[in-house]
Formats: C-alpha cells, structure tokens, sequence
C-alpha cells in the first residue's frame, strides 16, 4: 500500500518524538560526544602546534626545540586516533542497541493492531518500514546527529581562531558560509518529498516481490510468470526513476559544497601569500590558517551527506510512527474466568466493517452453544460465516451486540486469557517456515508428546513421521512443502493440540478427500464431544459432526435445528447441500 507523503515539518516532530529511544542509551552517545568534543580540540591544537614549530624552532634554527614540539604533534595525533576509536566502539554498540530496541517495539505493535489494519497494509510496505527504514534511523542516530552537532561546532570554533589569527582571510572563510546555508534551506525542501517518495515505492516493490514469492505455483500454473514479471519491472522501473531524481538533486548540491570550499582555499593562498609578503603574516601563521581552513573541507562538504541522511531519517520515522500512531481497536480486556465451561453466546451480534458500516456483514444474530454441544453453521459463499468465527477470538469486534464465554462478553477478557480458550482452525491454513513440530506446538508450547501424537492421529496428520526429519523436518514458507490437504491437517491438529473450550473449525476439511475426511470427522467426534464447537459446514457429511445447524443468510441466522429436520422444511437449506443430500439420502 502506498500511503499519502508527509509535509516536511512531519519529519522533524516524528524525529523528535522518537527521541526516547535515545535516553537509555545517553551514558554512551555522551562518551561518543566528549570523545568527538576532544578529537575536535585535538584537530585544532595540532596546526597550532604546527604553527608554534614553524614560527619557532624552525625560523630560529634552534634544532634542539624542534623535537619537543614534533613530539607534542605525533602526541596529539596518537591521541586523537585513540578517541576515534573510542567513539566508533561505543557507536557501534549504542546505535544497535538503539535500533534493536526500536524493531522490538515496532514488532510488538504490529502484533498488537487488528485485522482491519493489517487487511488494508500491504506487507511489503510494513516489511519496507521493519527493515529499510529502521536503518535510516539508525544511521542517522549514529552518525548523522552526532557529525551535525560536531561539525557545526568545529566549523563555529575554527572560524573564531581563523578570525583571531588574521581577520581578513577569516572573513573569507565566513563569507564562503552564507551560499551553503542558503543552498541547505532549498535542498531540504526538495529532498525529503522525493525521500519519502522512494522509500514508499521500495515498499510497493517489496510487496511485489513477497507475493510473487508466495504466490509462485498459482504464477507458474496459469502461465503468468511473463506477465508478474512485467508487473515488478514496472514498478522497479518507477523506483529507479525516483531514486534517479534523488541522485540528481543530492549530485548538485554535493558538487555546490565542494566548489564552495576549493575555491575559498585558492583565495585565501592567494591573500595570504600577500600578507607574508606585507609582513602581516608570518609563515607559521598561513601554514597554520591553511591548514585549519583545511580541516573544514570534510565538516562542509559532509553537510550535504548528513543533511540527506537526516531527511530519510525523519521521512522513516514519520512513516514508522504512522504504525505506532495507529490506536489498536481491540484491547485487552481485564477479566479472567476461572473454572472456564465454553458456553458460548452471540447475543444481537452486528458487524460491518470500519469502512462500510452502512453495510452489515451480520445483523442481529443469535446463537446459543452449550457447553459441550456442536453447532455446524451453514451458509453461501458470502453469508458472513468467516466473519462470525473470527469474533469469537477477537480477530474483529461486533459493531452491535455481544458474543460472550460463560456469560462474560470476550471484550471484558484479557486477550491472552480469550486466545487459550479458543482455538480455531482455518480454512485456508497458515504455517510458518520452522519445523512441524513448532508449528504443531505454536498454541501450546508445553505439550507432551502422547499429546503430539494423539492430536496428529485425530487430525490424520502422522504423515509428519513420513518427512525427512519427522517432526523436525522445516516444511518451508506458508508449508508449500506440504499438499493443501497436509496443510489443513497440521493446521487442525495445531488447534486440537491447543485443548480449548471453544473449537471453531472454518470449513478446515475442505481439501481432504473423502476417505481421509471420514477418518478425521470420526476422529473429531470423540474430540468435540469435551469441547464447544462451531463448524463451518458446506458438506452434509460434516454438518453431521454437529448437534445441531445454524444457517445463516442475508447475515443472519434464520434457522437452527436438527439436519433431517431441516432439510424436510426449509428449502433454502435443502438446496446449499443439494450435492451432498443425494449421497447421505
């Protein structure tokens, strides 16, 4: 999803709000400041010193004074390298320390937000900010702020020496600062709209690039692999035109910076030449003036470099606050049930989602499940039945009445306390690329192996044993190792395994072929039999794991009774498991 550009100003607040980053790391970046602070000092004793020599024991010829003072150089040099090291180290610990705390957290909110937030991101776009942005802040953090400040310091502090050595060529240097601040105030306008421009197009190409990973065997099955392919180079063509833009815009302004300080190096030999020559001057003083002026050349020419590095810091921390500004829907609630039953209720339930509430999903739908009790819920394509099965563990919130476990609505629950309760297998299944076994454990991770095993022989799932490494064997991203079938049956022996009290199955046998799917609902009997469960049904053969059905139309439940009794009077219902009733019949 490309999201909207900021106004610049939006970048610098978003900087400075994420300023408490910095704070458990301020003992460090202040070691970092005093060892740049002294290597500064240390910058500008040595042409000092140099001066001394010249003025000196070299213009007297007193060989025996020159070797102190050529000591008291290499010294300072020795020195100064020492704290460069020093900061580097601290930098390099702080800055990461730093960055690693801002990826936990960013981490933590993305689990933290609802569905409806992350069904409208693009996963590339979020993937962009965990990663490329991340590490413009750090970047930034460790070495742009910190060059900003130094630098500003020691263009400040060597131009006052400058002037109080020999004002005229002083004011040359003084002089040579006006064009770079004005230069600096117009390329920060234009760089950080066509930063945040590229660093949105990087996210569109990394959600590009994931879902032609993801999605391969439907690209390569219907043939369109030409076709996404096509898709991606457009869009990497638009990044590099962009990026282009970028290149172009920091080339004028870098090439402006190096102009500016080779020129005013020409000016000042040139006057200062005239001075000695006048007497006004001595010899130390212009190799001294030269090379201070000298020291200036990386301070001003690194503006351009750390002026762009905070322009893509404060675009990536206006779009990483984006995700943390973002207020999560569904909170956790405070209460815990004790001696859970899974008696679950919807009471009045509506649903419509945030961007269409003016159309309901669900309107008005009650069901009882005792504890214990099966209920199938049936539905067409589009009915709501998904949506229904997801409000059970928050995945969404009703817009309108309640659902509620043992007679306490799931919004008063702690969201941890509610997701133990209930466990739910998808119908489209999501595994992750670890081993069977982690995915298996992903709801409880303290499960003993009868455990394993018996959750595996009730979904049919003891193929895992048949893998390279058994349990151990890593089946991949989204389990594409695996058939479909295989997938759904880890998928509901991960949710058997978690032993809820409400089971809800959504359509989870859909992709099993019949002999296999007998096994499992004979299986899942004796398993439904100890908990609630809610099943999504579009076969007559699972709608008979259930006690009763549910049918929902129109986002409502218009029926609940036994199978036979509503296939005999309501046809609607006779007609979604027409295919299925010839062969039960």
């Amino acid at each position: 999803m490309s999201t909207t550009l900021s106004d610049p100003p939006a970048g610098v607040h978003s900087l400075w709000r994420l300023r408490g980053y910095l704070r458990p790391h301020a003992p460090a970046l202040s070691i970092m400041a005093a060892a740049s602070l002294g290597g500064v000092g240390l910058s500008i004793a040595i042409p000092l010193v140099t001066k001394a020599l010249i003025d000196g024991p070299i213009t007297d010829r007193d060989i025996g004074a020159v070797l102190p003072l050529g000591l008291l150089a290499l010294a300072l040099g020795i020195v100064e390298a020492l704290l460069i090291f020093i900061r580097r180290w601290v930098q390099s610990n702080a800055v990461l320390g730093l960055e690693t705390d801002m990826r936990h957290d960013l981490y933590e909110r993305l689990q933290q937000l609802p569905m409806s937030f992350h069904s409208k991101w693009g996963s590339g776009q979020l993937l962009s900010r965990a990663t490329t942005d991340l590490s413009a802040i750090r970047r930034f953090s460790g070495f742009g702020l910190l060059f900003l400040v130094i630098n500003i310091l020691q263009v400040t502090v060597v131009t006052i020496v400058l002037l109080d050595m020999y004002w005229p060529l002083g004011l040359v240097v003084a002089a040579a600062a006006a064009p770079i601040v004005w230069l600096s105030m117009r390329f920060e306008k234009s760089y950080v709209v066509v930063s945040r421009r590229v660093q949105d197009e990087q996210g569109d190409l990394a959600t590009l690039a994931e879902e032609g990973a993801v999605g391969i065997r439907v690209i390569k099955s219907f043939g369109r692999s030409e076709h996404v392919a096509q898709q991606y180079e457009s869009a990497a063509r638009r990044l590099r035109a962009t990026s282009m833009d970028k290149v172009r815009l920091s080339a004028k302004f870098w090439t402006f910076l190096e102009v500016i300080p080779n020129f005013a190096v020409v000016v000042v030999l040139l006057l200062g030449a005239i001075g000695v020559g006048h007497g006004n001057l001595t010899p130390g003083e212009l190799v001294a003036f030269i090379t201070l002026m000298l020291s200036l050349v990386w301070p001003v020419a690194s503006l351009g470099v750390i002026l762009a590095m905070a322009q893509e810091a404060m675009t990536a921390a206006a779009r990483i606050l984006e995700i943390f500004d973002t207020d999560p829907d569904i909170v956790s609630g405070p209460r815990v049930i004790e001696q859970p039953r899974g008696h679950l209720r919807f009471e009045h339930v509506d649903f419509a989602f945030p961007d269409s509430l003016d159309q309901p999903v669900l309107r008005d739908v009650n069901l009882d499940l005792a504890p214990g009790e099966t209920v199938a819920l049936v539905g067409a394509t589009g009915s709501g039945k998904t949506i229904l099965t997801a409000l059970v563990p928050r995945l969404y919130d009703v817009t309108g009445g309640r659902v509620t476990i043992d007679g306490v609505d799931v919004r008063e629950l702690q969201l941890g306390h509610l997701r133990s309760l209930v466990a739910t297998a998808f119908e489209d299944p999501t595994l992750f690329s670890m081993s069977a076994r982690e995915n298996l454990t992903l709801g409880r991770a303290d499960a003993t192996e009868a455990e394993i095993q018996s959750a595996l022989e009730v979904s049919q799932a003891e193929f895992v044993h048949d893998l390279p490494w058994g349990l151990e064997t890593r089946i991949g991203e989204q389990g594409m190792a695996l058939s479909g079938g295989q997938r759904q049956r880890l998928a509901l022996a991960r949710a058997v395994l978690a032993q809820p009290k409400v089971l809800v199955l959504d359509d989870t046998l859909s992709a099993l072929d019949i002999h296999t799917e007998k096994l499992v609902e004979e299986a899942l009997q004796r398993v439904l039999a100890a908990t609630t469960g809610l099943v999504v049904a579009h076969r007559a053969s699972t709608v008979l794991l259930a006690d009763r059905v549910a049918l929902l139309q129109g986002g409502t439940i218009t029926h609940v009774g036994d199978h036979r009794e509503l296939l005999a009077t309501v046809p609607a219902y006779r007609e979604l498991l027409a295919a299925d009733v010839a062969v039960d019949a």
